[in-house]
């Protein structure tokens, strides 16, 4: 077997878990099936993560840094700040359609986390990142265009969570894409509600 850094390694195997948990189901997939899919042994598993708990938030960093990455690229700066808080949200859409068992896994990480002994720090640990993760954004967003927010930062990212957390969910139980976008144009004005902005 060629040999690999273990960062690289640490990568493949997250991936792996990713695909495995996706098709088999969080509780179904072992470390031994993960070290399978990705076609290593089990103690190259072993010398990279040394527990199931750093394998699953390896995992849900990975599959958060993913929605980041396509939510960065569609919130560049528009003619109206309604239009680039839209795009972002229409990105993360897009990729819920595309992607719905990568989406449908997050929420049974949540549960399996929870109902687990010993990792309920993971399920929020899930939320922290993604309360994180639109602070980062609606920061990187006032840093090129010029708003106030009309609530604390924080109180805003939650609720974004909170909002997107509960469509994603809609769309994955109905699969309604015409009543998932007139929810995405509700989004979309509450948000610019929750701020001032000359532009």
């Amino acid at each position: 077997m060629a040999r690999m850094p273990s960062a690289e390694r640490r990568r493949q195997l997250t991936e792996a878990a990713i695909r495995a948990m996706t098709r088999d189901g969080v509780a179904r997939t072992t470390t031994r099936s993960i070290a399978a899919e990705a076609g290593v042994s089990l103690s190259v598993f072993h010398y990279c993560f040394d527990s199931k708990q750093a394998l699953l938030e390896s995992v849900i960093t990975a599959i958060t840094d993913e929605y980041i990455t396509v939510v960065r690229e569609a919130i560049q700066p528009k003619a109206t700040l309604r239009e680039t808080v839209r795009a972002g949200f229409r990105a993360y859409w897009d990729h819920v359609a595309a992607h719905p068992g990568t989406h449908l896994l997050t929420y049974e990480l949540t549960q399996y986390a929870m109902r687990q002994p010993g990792f309920e720090h993971l399920a929020r640990r899930q939320y922290e990142v993604y309360s994180e993760t639109y602070t980062g954004l609606l920061e990187e967003l006032r840093g090129s265009v010029e708003f106030e927010l009309r609530i604390p930062l924080p109180a805003l990212a939650r609720y974004l969570v909170a909002m997107t957390d509960g469509l994603t969910l809609n769309l994955l139980v109905l699969g309604d894409d015409k009543a998932a976008a007139e929810i995405l144009d509700t989004m979309t004005e509450h948000v610019a509600a929750l701020v001032t902005h000359d532009g």
